[in-house]
């Protein structure tokens, strides 16, 4: 009986602990647009002309989360970089680019599997379908954002209905959540009166960084000792129970955990192991790519007025990005298949050739991005949003 009264007790102080997390990385969120907004006033946007380039923030998007291994922390310190000055528009190409490096975490996972043949093949397909379908959503909606802006134009509309003309959440003269927020930054504030505003802005742009990657990675530590257990108890019970089960699945449980590498990372072990087939995969992980949406319009929440606006535009952007995505290209035969005959293609090439396993990750996360980092910075890229 005590031991049960103390497992419960344990799981109310981590409950609370997921709570505190989640009030710091909002807190993280608004003293990095408050940073921002100190450190460069209205020269804000002309910091960020380096990254008008879509390329350079598409590159700027995997580079960091593959780095990182954490979508939920690229998006969320994008989000107050937005809230801070940086375009919209600027922020998409980055967005789109941490859908791509966040794949890199599930297919590092396969490769425990390289000594046994078979269950490396099925392990290599189940990671890299999530790859190859990323990349399809990439080639599909960059160019046409390049062009024709409708993710950024959507979201702009959608924005407006949900904040309304006086910016403020739930179309409310005041924001629940900034009065829980505004008296720990006025406190901040204190502390750093008497220095200038430049360096007060740095300040708390460090300080904001710093907490976003302590509060994503606690909370994700958290989350995934709570409910992974039971995550695994709904796979196996969701996963071949249909399609519209498996997304469902798939986008419940990594909004709860946080970390949609995480989740993938789980069905890795059990595709190669063969409990469960690369297609009935498939869909979950689609799942996935949207309920990681979840930390970005939760960071959201924390902006107020114009900053409110532009964080919660850059959210939808990443939600209307994924779902749309999946939408688009699993309700069409052709595109559907697509990214299952590469998973196929890959996987049997890794089994032939070990080093290609290795050489894939290296190449597609790192030295391209990087390549083409090089070549934007000599100029040869020189297509700009504006």
């Amino acid at each position: 009986m005590r031991l049960i009264t103390n497992y419960r007790n344990h799981q109310i102080m981590q409950w609370v602990i997921v709570i505190i997390l989640l009030y710091f990385l909002l807190v993280a969120v608004r003293l990095m647009s408050l940073g921002f907004q100190l450190a460069l006033g209205e020269e804000a946007e002309a910091l960020f002309t380096f990254a008008t380039n879509p390329f350079l923030g598409l590159i700027i998007g995997i580079l960091a989360t593959a780095m990182i291994q954490s979508s939920s922390t690229v998006i969320s310190i994008v989000i107050g970089l937005v809230a801070g000055g940086l375009p919209v528009a600027t922020a998409i190409p980055i967005v789109m680019g941490s859908n791509v490096g966040t794949t890199i975490t599930n297919t590092i996972v396969s490769l425990g599997h390289v000594k046994a043949s078979e269950e490396f093949k099925r392990a290599f397909a189940a990671a890299t379908v999530h790859d190859c379908f990323n990349l399809c959503c990439l080639l599909l909606f960059f160019p046409l954002e390049i062009v024709f802006h409708p993710l950024e134009k959507i979201a702009n509309i959608l924005t407006q209905s949900l904040l309304g003309a006086n910016q403020n959440w739930l179309f409310l003269n005041f924001n629940i959540l900034d009065s829980l927020i505004t008296p720990l930054i006025t406190q901040l504030m204190k502390l750093t009166e008497n220095l200038p505003l430049t360096v007060n802005g740095i300040v708390f742009i460090i300080t904001g960084i710093l907490l976003i990657f302590g509060s994503i990675f606690y909370l994700s530590k958290t989350l995934k000792s709570l409910l992974v257990g039971k995550a695994k108890e709904i796979l196996h019970r969701a996963i071949g129970s249909g399609t519209l089960a498996s997304i469902l699945v798939g986008m419940g449980i990594t909004g709860l955990i946080q970390s949609s590498s995480a989740t993938t990372s789980l069905m890795i072990p059990l595709a190669g192991n063969g409990v469960f087939t690369l297609e009935q995969i498939y869909p979950f992980t689609l799942g996935t790519n949207i309920g990681t949406c979840l930390t970005a319009l939760i960071v959201a929440t924390a902006l107020t007025g114009k900053a409110a606006f532009a964080g919660l535009e850059i959210a939808l952007v990443q939600l209307l990005y994924n779902t749309l995505g999946v939408l688009i290209i699993y309700s069409v035969p052709i595109l559907r298949d697509i990214p299952l005959q590469g998973a196929r293609f890959l996987s049997e090439t890794a089994v032939k050739y070990k080093w290609a396993a290795l050489g894939y990750i290296v190449f597609i996360f790192l030295v391209l991005p990087a390549i083409c980092l090089g070549i934007t910075n000599q100029g040869f890229l020189s297509i700009s949003f504006y």
